[in-house]
């Protein structure tokens, strides 16, 4: 079965002619393997475009070194889209560490290598040379979180926005079904792409300097914002407060000679528009021109599990979501969820396990309050930190109804929830009757959660609650657990070397694991990712949200010591872990006693006697003097050989 028989876009001439195509109005491009499936950001704006009527074919991953991959479907009567794919391009290439990842789940196979670094400059680049002057549209996490001037971990510099650089004609930020769509009916009636400036979500170029004034703000310009890091935290603040559709300005930043200027935010999808989207007719699975390289990895975590929002009021400072989605919670209704659902129960390699429901995070499915409807996000505060705010609506009971539908469900075995639930917001809810279904139906064995830390200092420059909520939710859940009659635990995820972090901080949490009994197989260092405010805390080492100076560990050994501390049991960690607490001056934490860390170094051995690994080290460095000796005695016939 070809792509066009399977239900998917075209994606070559042969696909176009099986439609009667002559041409396509739109050609999007992607740095993701063609995957059909509305968790792909890809598939939602390609089938939202052919919803409206416009005839739109795919380019998947094409080769970025030739200028004819690009052209394999001819030219587009309208423009050309392009999107990095689901994740930023270097995100997708290198870990924390700047090390290539040897794989890529959004490609066939699982391979790396089938798309390039800053892939939308490279593909618009590319298109300019097969297309010349025609309009071209940016979208995308990678656009996104990178339309102003921004800093670049890799590159370690601030770059421009990446409008200016891969010389677009318009960039869509944030979910870009309405955008996409104005633009399109735009240019399909005739206006030139330089004269669409006035769609919400989207930013364009100008030459001439708009007119500040009570919906329009300057932010400090790309020249002020590379050379000068404090201006850069002033940048980041407004862009971050401005980030609202109902109160948001629109923005203007200097390049140069010419001005980049975000209009407002796009407004939510209602609910009805949620629906529609998600009630598009999907393939749902990846093109079969993958099946040979063994098809698309990522399709296996979303394949059956259920989007039912959109959106984060919990604006964690590390998370990009609220500058790309928004804070504001949009949903979809019960009915179309469970006509999702119904879908699972036709498909031969449904078990009768829905993996997951839910969003940013799961057991969000109301606004934060009646207020962000009508008057926006509150422009200086957080919905739940320092504290959770007194407005805040903390119910679960639509999510505990829409859960219950979906397990009766002939054919569904059980349902989990497996992005995420936010722990401060559960224990904000008056009724119990949530968080005991979690444990009875939702859990299969191990509930992972995010605290991230437990040193009051980090989580307040992370924006995230206080040790004592956390500490109250594991205890709670446990209780609950042992009531049921279930041994279920708690994984909680947990970062080091956070901007604000020190050595004392970190030897705070290895104590904390200590003292809870908790074994972590894995640890998160803090990765600077565009768009994010500790991002700017680890450049400017500022915090935008009081222009206060804050410590950041950088330093490769710094950041070893402080991840180590994380795994302190790991016989590999032992001289990083060593080496940290000699140097925060805790040598108390290397003995014997209860309360220690490590044990000393001339003494550290197995359970079974014998010696670790720096220990053989030693020994194995006296036994060469006693062979040193040995020699020196034969020389000299004193050898007992001899």
């Amino acid at each position: 079965m070809n792509g066009i028989e399977a239900g998917f876009l075209p994606v070559s001439k042969e696909d176009m002619n099986c439609l009667g195509w002559d041409c396509l109005d739109f050609l999007y491009i992607s740095g993701d393997a063609y995957v059909d499936h509305p968790s792909f950001g890809h598939a939602i704006i390609t089938r939202v475009l052919t919803a409206a009527g416009y005839r739109v074919g795919v380019i998947a991953q094409p080769d970025w070194k030739d200028k004819e991959s690009f052209l394999r479907l001819g030219r587009p009567r309208l423009g050309v889209l392009v999107s990095a794919g689901n994740m930023d391009s270097m995100v997708n290439h290198y870990t924390a560490a700047k090390k290539p990842r040897h794989d890529d789940m959004y490609s066939p196979g699982g391979k790396a290598g089938f798309r390039p670094d800053r892939a939308t400059i490279v593909y618009c680049n590319r298109i300019r040379e097969a297309f010349g002057n025609i309009a071209l549209i940016i979208g995308g996490i990678e656009a996104s979180l990178r339309r102003f001037a921004h800093y670049d971990y890799w590159s370690d510099q601030v770059r421009r926005s990446i409008l200016v650089d891969s010389r677009a004609d318009l960039l869509i930020y944030g979910m870009g079904e309405k955008p996409v769509v104005e633009i399109a009916d735009a240019l399909e009636h005739g206006t030139p792409i330089k004269q669409i400036t006035h769609i919400r979500g989207t930013c364009f170029l100008t030459k001439d300097a708009p007119e500040a004034g009570n919906h329009l703000r300057y932010v400090p310009s790309f020249e002020e914002v590379r050379d000068n890091k404090r201006k850069y935290a002033e940048a980041v603040r407004i862009e971050s407060e401005e980030q609202d559709s109902v109160r948001g300005a629109a923005l203007v930043q200097k390049h140069i000679d010419r001005y980049l200027v975000q209009n407002p935010p796009a407004p939510p999808l209602s609910q009805n528009e949620m629906d529609r989207i998600y009630a598009l007719p999907y393939a749902r699975t990846y093109h079969p021109m993958y099946e040979k390289a063994g098809g698309i990895p990522a399709i296996q975590e979303v394949k059956f599990s259920l989007t039912s929002v959109r959106g984060c009021f919990g604006a964690c400072n590390f998370c990009a979501l609220a500058f790309h989605q928004g804070r504001v919670i949009q949903t979809r209704s019960h009915k179309s969820i469970l006509a999702e659902a119904q879908k699972f129960l036709h498909d031969p390699d449904f078990k009768g396990y829905i993996h997951d429901v839910g969003g940013p995070t799961a057991n969000f499915r109301t606004p934060a309050c009646e207020k962000q409807l009508k008057s926006g996000v509150c422009k200086n505060r957080q919905c739940l930190f320092p504290k959770a705010c007194p407005s805040l609506k903390a119910d679960h009971r639509d999510y505990l109804k829409l859960l219950q539908q979906l397990r009766d469900l002939p054919g569904v075995k059980k349902v989990f929830i497996r992005s995420g639930i936010r722990f401060d917001y559960l224990m904000k809810d008056s009724s119990d009757k949530f968080f005991r279904e979690l444990c009875e139906h939702h859990i299969s064995g191990q509930l992972k959660v995010a605290p991230e830390h437990i040193s009051p200092n980090v989580l307040y420059y992370m924006g995230k609650p206080e040790r004592k909520v956390y500490d109250a939710f594991a205890e709670k859940f446990y209780r609950i657990n042992e009531q049921l009659g279930k041994k279920q635990y708690l994984v909680p995820y947990l970062m080091s070397s956070h901007p604000g972090s020190t050595l004392e901080d970190a030897v705070s949490l290895a104590l904390y694991l200590k003292e809870h009994h908790i074994t972590p197989q894995q640890v998160q260092d803090f990765y600077p990712t565009p768009g994010t405010i500790s991002t700017c805390m680890f450049y400017t080492g500022i915090d935008p949200r009081t222009m206060q100076p804050v410590y950041v560990p950088k330093s490769p050994e710094d950041k070893a010591m402080q991840r180590a501390l994380l795994q302190y049991k790991n016989p590999d960690n032992y001289t990083f872990v060593y080496r940290a607490l000699t140097k925060a001056g805790r040598q108390d934490l290397i003995g014997f006693g209860p309360e220690c860390l490590i044990r000393p170094k001339q003494r550290q051995t197995t359970e079974k006697g014998g010696y670790k690994k720096n220990e053989r080290k030693n020994t194995g460095r006296k036994k060469g003097i006693r062979k040193d000796q040995g020699r020196i005695k034969r020389r000299s016939g004193k050898s007992k050989k001899r």
